[in-house]
């Protein structure tokens, strides 16, 4: 029988405490910084493929600029969640995103927070990619973003971190690497207690299967905090960042 992936189990464990435990994310800034950033390569409002959708938090700051989504999680608990948040995406189904059908044609196809990180086998980057490359209108951007080596020295290389959300505090303990892979384990009162495990890509190798997948690497913008906000620059580095955002098309 085959085993779940490794993403899927720590989804489907997580999913329900996800947005307390993420509930700084500011979607509504974020989107508000990235989107025109990404106008100059031709983004156009339309339809949204939102790939590794988590429960759904980021759909309603796109539908109130008017986008049409589509998504999709490896975790049917995150789904169920999204279901259940914003009944204005079109569909929202479970799926890897290594075997993502076709399900249209896409202005915009994206995978944030980190979910590239999460594809641990050699052949992953470029199945994944060649899926999405799939989903996307002739002039469509592929947008995603990876952790950057300071994020996981600072976050998965050892010891732990405490945080508390109304009351339920939560521990998360880096495990440190095996080459490329990093681990962590998440504990809490409210959560079952469950590793996560995720694999380092350098830019070099993700423009590398980008290419091998049909697209062609348009940008990898480095984007950080700043004064408790949000910054991307044009230049990516991994000492200074904590993630590198890519944009791509198909060639």
């Amino acid at each position: 029988m085959e085993q779940p992936d490794p993403a899927e189990l720590a989804y489907d464990s997580f999913a329900a405490v996800y947005d307390d435990f993420t509930h700084r994310n500011d979607y509504e800034m974020w989107f508000g910084i990235l989107l025109p950033r990404l106008e100059p390569f031709g983004l156009k409002t339309g339809r949204l493929l939102d790939v590794a959708c988590g429960t759904g938090r980021a759909f309603a700051p796109m539908l109130h600029r008017g986008w049409h989504i589509t998504a999709c999680d490896i975790s049917a608990e995150m789904v169920a969640r999204a279901r259940k948040v914003e009944p204005g995406a079109e569909q929202i189904k479970v799926c890897d995103m290594r075997e993502l059908p076709v399900y249209g044609s896409f202005e915009l196809v994206w995978a944030l927070n980190d979910a590239v990180n999460y594809l641990l086998g050699d052949g992953d980057l470029q199945l994944a990619f060649r899926a999405m490359a799939a989903n996307l209108a002739p002039e469509g951007l592929l947008v995603f973003d990876c952790n950057t080596q300071r994020l996981f020295r600072e976050f998965f290389g050892g010891g732990s971190d405490d945080a508390e959300t109304e009351g339920e505090r939560w521990t998360w303990r880096g495990l440190g690497n095996e080459g490329p892979v990093w681990e962590a384990e998440l504990s809490g009162p409210a959560v079952k207690t469950h590793r996560h495990r995720e694999r380092h890509r350098p830019v070099s190798e993700i423009q590398a299967a980008l290419a091998e997948a049909g697209l062609v690497p348009l940008a990898a913008l480095g984007q950080r905090e700043d004064d408790g906000g949000l910054a991307i620059a044009d230049e990516w580095d991994e000492d200074r960042d904590h993630k590198i955002l890519h944009v791509a098309r198909r060639g």
